[in-house]
């Protein structure tokens, strides 16, 4: 039995060793195939054999095999290539030495094994791998605008990315706030597909689901691709997304602007605010300061109380009610609100009163919740008097009289004052500002004549021209009146008189009338020495140029009727002038030389002066 079992081992191994010398397909064992990388678009260079173990390339049989079965593509003979018809009939071309094949625009469908075979000087087979590579485009992400409840029981998708065109199928990661997400139960669900498109390239889809907390309501969430190309491999991610997560309020509180102090005359807005998404409906109330009770207060739209201008009895506690409308819980919280004023600012006496020498004392008083502090003022000039609540004023003077302002401000509150002014009455006769002046008029015209007096008690005005006067209150111690008149003959000769008078006395102003045309004789003759003296210095100027420029050689002399002139040597540096002239001979005798002697005149009436340096 053992001999038997040795004898049909023996015949075996025989039968396998015969079968594989003789070449039977599919027995054999295949080597690894060369892998070749390409990307989707560009050549795939395909070389028949490695540069180690170079055949003779002259006579090559290039086949594609698909599902283990070779399909002839291209054939060369002695040395020249032939595309054999199909579906890589217009694709292939030999390069060099005609020992590789280049496969031009690579689609993924090329994605498989090339096969070249060698006829000389023995049948010598090679296989390619070739593998095929597209990067993906830039992933886009869709987040869940509706939102996401932390109340739900199950993982809610949060968002989906999409990874179109990549070859082969690239992977998906999801990250949250930079940290990746891994699949947990109940928690965190990834669920990827892909769509083969007809070019061959693959369209990934990635929806991430997950359960979300109130922390989640910032959270930041993006994808990542990542791929592999003939460089190496490659990642691109997504944009941030942030998705609307809602959560019950745990608390809500009143919100108060401006923050600080609060004074009178501010806008004060008061809201309601809550940590919960979405808010719960919110209402503010003010307690009754009477009753104690919480009354409802008006809002607007935006559920802002709004207090424009605020006033002291806006101060009181307010309180903020939140109900959660998905869970029906009421929250409420309360909150002080002081509104800081100054008011019933007064001065007394109100109507102060005294003669002229004598003293006077001011007081000032206010209400306020806050330390005040008084200052005086005059009205006019706004000059400081004095700070505290007194004023005295001492040995009165007509000058005296007049506003007074008392100034009440409080210190820890910026810009938080209140004014009250009043009016001191000096008693005298009246007071006017000149005893006459004068007023420039045109005959036969109508000009208005103004006259104002001060004193106390107030006086009243009477002209001494009959017309209507206009009375105007300059304050309460002062009086405008104002007089339209015709200017005629006897109102210019004996001009108009302002009469102004109390119970303690009286007092004038006359206002003399002058005609204009007097004044624009005066003036006319000025304008005409003035012009006289302008036209003297311009032809002084325009003397002394012509000069310099006949000095300079720049002006011609050649005139007729010159009389040419010879000088002695000592005196050829003097110049002749000719001058033309009109004039008689005794008047022209009047200009002489230099040396003071008269020269007579040409028989033309020409003179000639010299000029020396």
């Amino acid at each position: 039995m053992e001999s038997a079992a040795f004898v049909c081992a023996f015949l075996l191994a025989a039968c396998c060793c015969c079968r594989r010398a003789a070449g039977v397909p599919g027995e054999a064992e295949q080597p690894v195939p060369e892998l070749v990388e390409v990307e989707v678009g560009s050549t795939a260079l395909l070389k028949c054999g490695s540069s180690h173990s170079p055949g003779n390339s002259s006579h090559v049989d290039w086949f594609s095999v698909h599902k283990e079965k070779p399909t002839l593509i291209f054939r060369v003979h002695q040395g020249q290539g032939q595309s054999e018809p199909g579906e890589y009939q217009h694709r292939l071309s030999l390069q060099g030495r005609g020992a590789t094949l280049a496969l031009a625009h690579v689609t993924p469908h090329d994605e498989r094994i090339f096969l070249c075979r060698g006829k000389r000087p023995r049948t010598q087979e090679h296989r390619i791998q070739l593998q095929v590579y597209k990067a993906p485009e830039e992933p886009s992400i869709q987040v869940n605008a509706v939102g996401i409840s932390v109340n739900s029981q199950e993982p809610e998708e949060v968002a989906t990315c999409v990874g179109r065109n990549g070859y082969p199928v690239p992977q998906v990661t999801w990250y949250k706030n930079g940290l990746p997400l891994k699949e947990k139960k109940n928690r965190v669900h990834i669920q990827s597909s892909q769509i083969v498109e007809s070019s061959g390239l693959y369209t990934l889809q990635s929806v991430l689901k997950a359960q979300l907390v109130k922390e989640d309501k910032d959270a930041q969430f993006y994808c990542e691709l990542s791929y592999r190309l003939p460089s190496g491999n490659h990642m691109k991610e997504s944009r941030e997304v942030t998705v609307p997560v809602f959560y019950p309020a745990e608390k809500v509180w009143l919100e108060v602007a401006p923050v600080g102090m609060v004074k009178e005359g501010d806008r004060v807005e008061i809201r309601c605010l809550a940590d919960g998404n979405p808010p719960p409906h919110f209402s503010i109330s003010k307690q009754n300061p009477r009753t104690g009770e919480m009354e409802e207060e008006n809002t607007n739209d935006n559920g802002i109380l709004v207090l424009e201008p605020a006033q002291k009895e806006h101060s009181g506690l307010y309180e903020c009610q939140g109900l959660d409308l998905d869970t029906m819980q009421s929250l409420s919280e309360k909150q002080e609100l002081l509104v800081n004023y100054v008011s019933d600012v007064q001065v007394s006496p109100a109507k102060p009163m005294s003669h002229e020498g004598s003293s006077l004392t001011l007081t000032c008083a206010a209400e306020s919740n806050q330390a005040l502090e008084f200052q005086w003022l005059r009205e006019e000039t706004g000059e400081v008097l004095g700070q505290g609540p007194m004023l005295q004023l001492h040995h009165l003077k007509r000058e005296a009289g007049g506003g007074y302002l008392c100034l009440a401000s409080v210190p820890s509150v910026p810009g938080l004052n209140r004014t009250q002014l009043v009016n001191v009455a000096v008693y005298g006769s009246p007071w006017m500002a000149s005893k006459e002046r004068k007023l420039r008029v045109r005959e036969n015209e109508v000009v208005s004549l103004s006259c104002e007096a001060s004193g106390h008690p107030r006086p009243t005005i009477s002209w001494s021209v009959n017309s209507t006067a206009q009375e105007q209150d300059k304050g309460p111690q002062s009086v405008l009146s104002i007089l339209n008149v015709l200017v005629t003959p006897e109102l210019l000769e004996t001009g108009a008189e302002c009469v102004a008078s109390n119970s303690l006395g009286r007092n004038t102003t006359v206002i003399f009338l002058e005609l204009e045309k007097k004044l624009s004789e005066q003036e006319s003759k000025g304008v005409v020495i003035v012009a006289v003296i302008v036209c003297i210095l311009v032809l002084a100027v325009l003397g002394a140029v012509l000069y310099f420029l006949y000095k300079k050689g720049k002006l011609p002399c050649g005139r007729s009727g010159k009389q040419e002139i010879t000088l002695p040597p000592s005196r050829k540096s003097e110049i002749v002038v000719e001058v033309k002239s009109d004039k008689l001979p005794e008047e022209m005798g009047l200009l002489q030389g230099s040396n003071g002697d008269k020269r007579a005149p040409g028989d033309q009436g020409e003179k000639y002066i010299d000029l020396r340096h």
